[in-house]
């Protein structure tokens, strides 16, 4: 990211404070907690850095969110609320927005012409990693998406991630003080949506029509609320881009966290770690950088089994659109700093996880492998794209239209023009968001063409539960047929895509792989082989010196 769009977004900060003079009501939403002024951006409304919860500061640090109280304070809200504490990353243009624990805000977007009935309300969780982002970040601006369809109210809300938003203390002194830590940022975004519940109608939107969606992250997130009872009745509807309730950590995969957080600040109890600043707190963060935690499968918010829910029709109420795209794992090539980094860890990566499978799922990840063309980086990228994305989004729709709920899937082929990423995690927002000219993972200006149709698909979800129309069908989806709409220039939907190699692979899903760092392996067959070539290209140089030398 260049530094003028840094300092662009690091100029943007602003802090809201209490209006105790006159103020325009035509502006204004009479929320619970307050009135909320916002501003005026030609048809719409726009108010950034609404409270949903008290400021998880203090004795509220890494503790389960608390409402936020009622009150009849007028304030501005003209500024995003800062973003939750996190390393600074190019891809991550939160990032470079103010940082802090009070990080609990949310934003709205509205067209403040009333309709008969409440509008629908769709409420976006951003992505990251569940370490990353904000909604502080350009590309989840909802000018364009509310424009275009003044008839919905467009929420971004932010929660807590990485370090303060998902940690185990259970090891602890005091830890079974904090029992909701490894799973903080879900348990936000639950008060966001109780605050939502009550306040919709402030903004024009009608409580009972919520959609949630996400992506990433966020997918993930989505795809996790539908099963937790404190959730239930806040949504209707579910949009889960490239993320399933699969990403998630076991207990032990939390606990190399704790051991390096332990570490790294010296702490011997709760107590010490309340003690951290908040600047320590980030220093310690960014030592932390790369292994971050995914929510929890605690048996308790979490069940071990995350489709569990889904097989026992706990979400049958709830209607899903559930989707991947066709090269997700050649996102994180920037990530790792480019093709040379990408084509040297990615195997190292796959070779690690190939040790923890059976000698016959061991077979079927090879047998995957011959079945491709091309370079063998692409092929261990497509095998990763399987088995982290579409996979376990293919078993959650299994699952939940088999046991009661209403599904419908696509799969993303339009391509980013930036070197190799081709259809890569993320490419979509763009689009979603109608964003066409945001280009951080296009490339180059989106379809305007293709942003309206899948906008139009996604508030027609919203809307009515089914994304199709007439002309452009698209079936829901089911274990007989499996239709599947792909999404790209030329868009239709399709029965089963890709089936051979879903059958091959569906089996590893058991085996929970995630992209985990914490206990990579170089003692693997690449690293020998790489080390080996590279011992004889020296080898090379220092005969051919010799020989002309001599």
């Amino acid at each position: 990211m260049g530094s003028k769009e840094k300092e662009r977004i690091r100029e943007s900060w602003g802090e809201n404070r209490r209006i105790t003079d006159e103020y325009d009501p035509a502006l204004a939403a009479k929320c619970t907690n307050g009135i909320f002024v916002g501003r005026r951006k030609d048809s719409l409304l726009v108010f950034r850095g609404i409270p949903f919860a008290c400021p998880p500061v203090g004795e509220l640090r890494w503790k389960k969110p608390q409402p936020v109280p009622d009150g009849e304070d007028v304030q501005e809200a003209y500024y995003n609320g800062k973003t939750p504490i996190q390393t600074e990353w190019p891809s991550e243009r939160a990032s470079y927005y103010p940082q802090g624990e009070d990080c609990l805000y949310l934003n709205v977007w509205t067209a403040p012409e009333k309709q008969p009935e409440g509008k629908t309300v769709m409420v976006f969780i951003h992505g990251g990693s569940y370490g990353w982002g904000g909604t502080a970040d350009p590309l989840y601006d909802g000018e364009n998406f509310v424009r275009a369809h003044p008839e919905i109210v467009l929420i971004t809300i932010g929660y807590r991630v990485g370090l303060m938003g998902f940690v185990d203390f259970s090891q602890i002194e005091g830890g079974e003080e904090f029992p909701d830590a490894p799973n903080l940022g879900i348990w936000d975004q639950i008060e966001a949506l109780r605050w939502i519940r009550r306040n919709a109608d402030a903004f024009g939107g009608d409580p009972e029509k919520v959609t949630i969606f996400g992506e990433s992250a966020g997918g993930g997130s989505v795809s996790i609320l539908p099963f937790i009872p404190e959730a239930k009745g806040l949504f209707r509807r579910v949009i889960a881009e490239s993320g399933s309730a699969a990403l998630t950590y076991s207990r032990e995969e939390c606990a190399d966290f704790t051991r390096r957080l332990i570490k790294e600040t010296g702490a011997a109890s709760m107590r010490d770690l309340m003690l951290l600043s908040e600047s320590r707190l980030m220093e310690v963060n960014e030592k932390l950088n790369y292994f971050n935690n995914f929510p929890q499968r605690d048996g308790v918010l979490i069940p071990e089994d995350p489709y569990e829910p889904y097989r026992e029709g706990r979400t049958a109420d709830i209607d899903m659109l559930i989707g991947t795209n066709a090269d997700e794992t050649n996102y994180w090539i920037n990530e790792v700093g480019g093709i040379i980094p990408f084509r040297i860890g990615l195997p190292i990566q796959y070779e690690n996880n190939l040790r923890l499978l059976r000698p016959e799922d061991r077979r079927r990840a090879r047998q995957y492998m011959k079945s491709q063309a091309g370079h063998s980086i692409w092929k261990i990228s497509g095998f990763f794209t399987e088995i982290m994305f579409r996979l376990p989004a293919v078993r959650q729709a299994e699952e939940h239209s088999r046991n009661g709920g209403k599904v419908y899937m696509y799969y993303w082929k339009e391509h980013s023009r930036l070197p190799h990423l081709r259809a890569c995690h993320a490419v979509e927002l763009a689009y979603v968001f109608g964003n066409t000219e945001d280009t951080i993972y296009t490339g180059e200006p989106a379809d305007p063409a293709l942003s309206r149709q899948v906008q139009d698909q996604w508030i027609r979800f919203a809307q009515t539960g089914d994304p199709g129309d007439e002309t452009l069908p698209w079936p829901a989806y089911d274990t007989e047929n499996r239709w599947t709409m792909i999404l790209a220039n030329s868009s239709g939907a399709v029965k089963d895509p890709l089936s051979a190699q879903r059958k091959l692979l569906e089996p590893i899903l058991e085996y929970r792989l995630n992209a985990s760092y914490a206990d990579m392996d170089y003692n693997v067959p690449f690293v020998w082989k790489t080390a080996g070539k590279g011992l004889l290209f020296i080898a090379l140089i220092a005969f051919v010196l010799f020989m002309i030398l001599k």
